[in-house]
């Protein structure tokens, strides 16, 4: 494994540097003159910098108090004066400075003070003496070479040499170093978070991306979720783990998604060439001279680049698009909520963020809450709700523990009633930036899903808002890449604010829940129906089983909804004429349904799934001619149904389950016309006794389950013949 990125001590922060900058020099010769007027303008210029005295040098070797200074310094400027290398502790340093340079990938800055860079490169004049006299001195050879060989590096380095610059004037000459000090040390690292709890975990993992592969490689790493998961943290600690190592070659460009609508890419394209080349000398005036820009500028520079929050194509076009443009072990990071954005990049570039678990987000929220890693006693129940309210979302935990933050139990308890109804708004605001970036079919598709059909079938959800005039695979595909929704296979599920998100924007649309285009809530929904105040605007109703456990109504509370496309009314008892239903219903779920008969008049013509399962249906009358879209049927555990329906003219049926039907005795033969069926589920129908011949013409047909059918005695001699057949449950 490549073991270029070294591991500091804190997840959120770089490595502790206990200074900015550490001067090595001879004191008898610059102490009182050239460094002490150094040090003490990088002191006015608040650059931390630590200069020894004479206690910390003991014997021959350096202390240890100068080693650690030394490791804890960012950058290290060595005064080469004449009589340097006369101090065997100058050299120590000197070699602790440049080791530190190659395992810390610290900045050393050489000054070549009235002397020539050749004569140290070569150890000649002063230099040559000084190293024949340690010798004489039985330092040892090896230790000599140490320090000749630390010499010529030194010498190799790039740095200043006073007769060449300013002229040989001092002031000048210590202004051009401040310069460069300050264009070092201002690379500082980021605030990450105030509790990094959560953190190590990620961090390792996406450490061992960026090791996989050649370490001369350009790599990107990609970070992914959805809005308030701590992606932006996590690149900052990133950030911090490593940017010491690329010699002040980073920028972290944050927020880019709303810095282009405010800026543009071109003033993007600015500060990330301004922060890297620590110069403002030149204006981008277009993307594309941008472009040439970055990759002229930047392509043999090993560089840390951060981009954050990147949601279009343009703006990795426009920054990072090829790896070439950038230095050998340049690490470009970027953070999206659309996976999609990040298709050219390998698998194992890739880190999707997770959730904070449990234990984690008890933390999180504590500390935000209390500022202790648990609650109290008297609040641990509240806490518990909250954390599963908040469904290890960093963002919600911390909003939600900042803003209950010394309130008393009772005020917890009122703010966490008002939060089931109403989303907090810090929250909803961030995790609508998602919704706001979607085209108007993905918007609608998202609020039918958060809305109706959370945990249902995909295919059913897809064969359903297809026929609502949707382009639903496209729409749900592109969800997933901007992780407003997963598959649970076979279902469709979302984080539980991500739906809350949906349903909060659905209740904006008006102060009159039936002026909206969906209604979920069950009070609110029980108040429209019960009030006929249902109007053309509503298009999807769901109400929670049981929810109107009690209610009655007639179909005239339905009468004025024209448009309604989604109706999910479990165990509602309903009475009235039923074409009084909306024509446009492409979903009915209507389980517990009080009809005796499914009459012929039922509103079917657009309808795609009809979920009647637990019914107390006894009869089917459906003219399946007029079924020209329907694809699932579902009549499990309907006790009372005695026969199947007369399937004759039905085209589209794809799914038909009867499971657990006690009393079907009869299978219609024109079962056998059903040329879509690719389902067909019997299971536990204890009173069927034998198959029609006619399913054996079932040419779609795939799943067959008469499990638990206990009087079934034999199969249809022609059953073999059905080739499309894949599973049996028999």
């Amino acid at each position: 494994m490549n073991t270029q990125f070294v591991v500091g001590e804190s997840s959120s922060s770089s490595p502790h540097l206990s200074c900015d900058v550490f001067l090595s020099f001879r004191g008898e010769d610059t102490r009182k003159t050239f460094t002490g007027h150094l040090y003490t303008q990088l002191c006015q210029v608040g650059v931390h910098t630590f200069i020894d005295d004479e206690e910390l040098r003991k014997g021959d070797v350096i202390s240890i108090e100068l080693d650690k200074a030394i490791e804890q310094s960012r950058v290290s400027i060595v005064v080469l004066s004449k009589n340097y290398a006369f101090s065997s502790w100058c050299l120590d340093e000197l070699v602790k400075i440049l080791d530190c340079k190659q395992m810390l990938k610290q900045i050393v800055l050489p000054i070549f003070y009235d002397v020539d860079p050749s004569q140290v490169r070569k150890q000649t004049g002063s230099f040559g003496e000084a190293l024949v006299k340690h010798k004489e001195r039985s330092f040892g050879a090896e230790r000599v070479e140490k320090w000749k060989a630390a010499l010529t590096e030194a010498a190799n380095l790039s740095g200043w040499h006073l007769r060449n610059v300013a002229d040989g004037h001092e002031s000048k000459f210590i202004k051009s170093i401040i310069k460069q000090v300050l264009q070092e040390v201002n690379q500082t690292p980021l605030d990450v978070a105030h509790y990094p709890i959560g953190l190590d975990s990620p961090i390792e993992d996406i450490l061992l991306l960026m090791q996989s592969g050649c370490e001369h490689e350009v790599r990107m790493v990609g970070i992914c979720g959805v809005g308030g998961i701590g992606k932006t943290t996590l690149a900052k600690a990133i950030y911090n783990r490593i940017f010491l190592q690329f010699g002040g070659c980073c920028c972290f460009l944050s927020d880019i998604r709303s810095k282009v609508e405010e800026l543009g890419l071109v003033k993007l394209q600015e500060k990330l060439l301004h922060h890297i080349l620590k110069t403002k000398d030149f204006e981008v005036d277009s993307v594309a001279e941008g472009v040439n820009l970055i990759k002229a500028r930047l392509g043999s520079k090993k560089v840390l680049i951060v981009l954050d929050d990147v949601d279009h194509r343009s703006q990795l076009e426009s920054l990072t698009r090829e790896r070439s443009w950038f230095g050998s072990g340049s690490v470009i990071i970027i953070t999206t909520r659309d996976e999609h954005l990040l298709y050219g990049l390998t698998t194992s570039e890739i880190y999707r963020a997770k959730l904070l678990n449990d234990n984690e987000a008890q933390q999180l929220f504590s500390c935000h809450a209390f500022s202790y890693f648990s609650p109290p006693q008297e609040y641990v129940e509240l806490t518990q709700d909250i954390i599963k309210y908040s469904g290890g979302l960093p963002l919600a935990l911390v909003t939600l523990g900042s803003h209950l933050q010394v309130r008393s139990v009772k005020e917890w308890r009122y703010e966490f009633k008002k939060l089931k109804a109403i989303p907090h708004g810090d929250i909803q605001k961030i995790l609508k930036i998602s919704f706001d970036g979607l085209d108007v079919n993905t918007q609608s598709v998202f609020l039918d899903i958060a809305c109706a059909f959370h945990g249902c079938y995909e295919a059913e959800v897809i064969e359903t808002l297809n026929a609502c005039g949707f382009y639903s695979e496209s729409a749900i595909s592109t969800l997933v890449q901007r992780n407003l929704l997963q598959r649970d296979w076979p279902s469709l599920v979302m984080h539980h604010l991500v739906q809350e998100m949906g349903r909060e924007i659905v209740r904006m649309e008006s102060q009159d829940p039936g002026k909206r285009s969906r209604l979920f809530n069950p009070q609110e929904a029980i108040d429209v129906l019960q009030g006929h105040k249902g109007s053309e605007n509503v298009q999807a109703l769901v109400v929670e089983r049981r929810a109107l456990k009690g209610v009655k109504l007639t179909t005239k509370a339905f009468q004025k909804m024209i448009n309604l496309r989604v109706l999910k009314i479990d165990n509602l008892y309903i009475s009235g004429d039923v074409e009084l239903l909306s024509k446009e219903l492409r979903w009915l779920s209507w389980e517990g349904c009080p009809l005796k008969c499914i009459p012929s008049n039922f509103p079917v013509e657009k309808l795609v799934v009809l979920n009647m399962r637990e019914s107390n249906i006894q009869e089917v009358g459906l003219d399946f001619q007029c079924c020209r879209s329907l694809k699932v049927l579902n009549l499990s555990d309907c006790k009372r149904l005695r026969s199947t329906p007369n399937f004759r003219g039905s085209r589209s049926l794809e799914t038909l389950y009867l499971d657990n039907c006690s009393s079907l005795k009869k299978i219609h033969p024109s079962i056998g016309n059903l040329d879509s069926l690719i389902t067909l589920s019997f299971s536990c129908c204890k009173k069927i006794t034998d198959l029609p011949s006619s399913i054996c013409q079932l040419k779609s047909l795939e799943f067959l389950d008469i499990s638990s059918c206990s009087s079934l005695q034999t199969l249809p001699v022609d059953f073999g013949d059905m080739q499309s057949l894949r599973s049996l449950f028999a």
